[in-house]
């Protein structure tokens, strides 16, 4: 059946789905940056929990009181705060994330991410807290981690079926990356090319070697946490077609089981029982779908890279030291030069979905030192920092700065996770 045939008994038309993907054609080329940490207590080492004096509801506090940020209240529960167009927020078990408005250059969303560590860390201070750039908690793991009280988590912890999903909400943190689209073609040709990328990307940058005080075994626990999160939900959401358009990303959504709805500051779960196709089509217990029903579904994919009014690349370590910076440089130099598109897609095109998938497996434990038809995948991650390197010189603002750390740690074949 074509889905824009369908017959629903809610207002909700098909059209109206791929509204916000649409109207994420614009002419700009910003690059947008979510940066998790994981918050631990200096004197212990153990992540800090929501409650308690000095605990992340308290800081939250504090840093509101002391800046001017407000509140984001999830019922009585403060998890998060937002000043204009910047947020802090608590992720599953408290990482701290730190989401900025998106920015024309990368020196822009440096200054601003600097300033707001900059303006917080005296509070941080007072209440004996680090940040830790690290994709999984190094000390703690998720038994003694408590859930931030956000109604949606609850029920998220309950439906995500993956063993290792407990571990993907609690312990870990990463870096995003948003990056801007003009039309349908130009979106899906990104689209597929971050998916390319991802895991070459998630390779160079793997940081969670070390988990619950011991070696894993793996360069990236947090990319093996996602692996065994859902299924359903996670991974690719392209095949790589090149004829894909806004249609394709929507059915795929519309098969995917749902988790929740919300309706009248009620959190009802639906575990799963039936697709959102199903759900327009025949409602649920009296409820119809509405356009916030589609939006929150989307928001609870998770793939390696989602497609929304932007373009949003997931899965990276979280990382620190100026390599934080040098993620969305390294997108901004590929993304926004149609040579370095085309560079980039000669290099990556040649290799089968099935490859790719079993990338993705295998660069949570090796990194960089992964084969590929027998080779290292070293070699195509230093060029892939090259492209990007030589496209953001000839822009002559000088972005290639921010690509440095990457390229000293890859001209040794490291990752951070070897400096652990």
């Amino acid at each position: 059946m074509n889905y824009c045939e369908l017959k629903t008994k809610s207002r909700l038309e098909y059209n109206q789905l791929l509204e916000e993907f649409i109207l994420g054609c614009k002419n700009t080329q910003k690059i947008g940056m979510e940066y998790e940490r994981i918050p631990v207590y200096k004197s212990n080492g153990e992540v800090v929990p929501y409650l308690g004096e000095y605990g992340m509801c308290e800081l939250l506090r504090e840093i509101a009181k002391e800046d001017n940020w407000d509140y984001i209240l999830d019922d009585i529960n403060i998890i998060g705060l937002k000043k204009l167009h910047d947020t802090i927020t608590l992720e599953p078990g408290c990482q701290f994330e730190l989401s900025v408005e998106p920015q024309d250059s990368v020196f822009e969303l440096q200054s601003k991410i600097e300033g707001i560590n900059a303006s917080i860390m005296p509070i941080l201070d007072k209440f004996g807290i680090e940040l830790l750039n690290t994709g999984v908690s190094p000390k703690t793991t998720y038994r003694n981690i408590d859930l931030i009280p956000k109604r949606r988590y609850a029920i998220m912890a309950n439906y995500l079926w993956g063993i290792l999903s407990d571990v993907m909400m609690r312990e870990t943190a990463g870096i995003q990356v948003c990056i801007d689209y003009k039309s349908e073609e130009d979106a899906i040709r990104k689209f597929n090319l971050a998916n390319l990328m991802m895991p070459f990307v998630t390779a160079m940058y793997s940081n969670s070697k070390i988990r619950g005080g011991v070696d894993t075994g793996y360069k990236s626990f947090r990319a093996l946490a996602w692996l065994n999160t859902d299924n359903e939900r996670c991974g690719f959401a392209t095949t790589f077609q090149k004829d894909m358009t806004f249609k394709d990303y929507v059915n795929r959504l519309l098969e995917t089981p749902m988790i929740f709805i919300n309706r009248e500051n009620k959190t009802l779960s639906l575990n799963g029982r039936l697709t959102f196709k199903q759900f327009m089509e025949k409602g649920y217990e009296g409820f119809e779908a509405n356009i916030d029903d589609w939006k929150l579904h989307s928001n609870l994919y998770f793939p390696e890279v989602r497609l929304r009014n932007f373009i949003e690349i997931r899965n990276h370590d979280c990382v620190g030291g100026g390599l934080e910076y040098s993620i969305p440089a390294l997108y901004k130099g590929i993304m926004y030069n149609t040579d370095s598109v085309e560079e980039v897609e000669q290099l990556l095109d040649k290799y089968y979905t099935s490859e790719l998938n079993a990338l993705r497996y295998n660069v949570a434990r090796f990194a960089i030192d992964t084969k590929l038809r027998g080779q290292k995948i070293s070699g195509i991650c230093k060029e892939l920092v090259n492209i990007s390197y030589n496209s953001l010189k000839k822009q002559n603002q000088n972005e290639e700065k921010f690509l440095e750390p990457i390229m000293e740690l890859l001209k040794k074949n490291k990752v951070p996770a070897d400096y652990v």
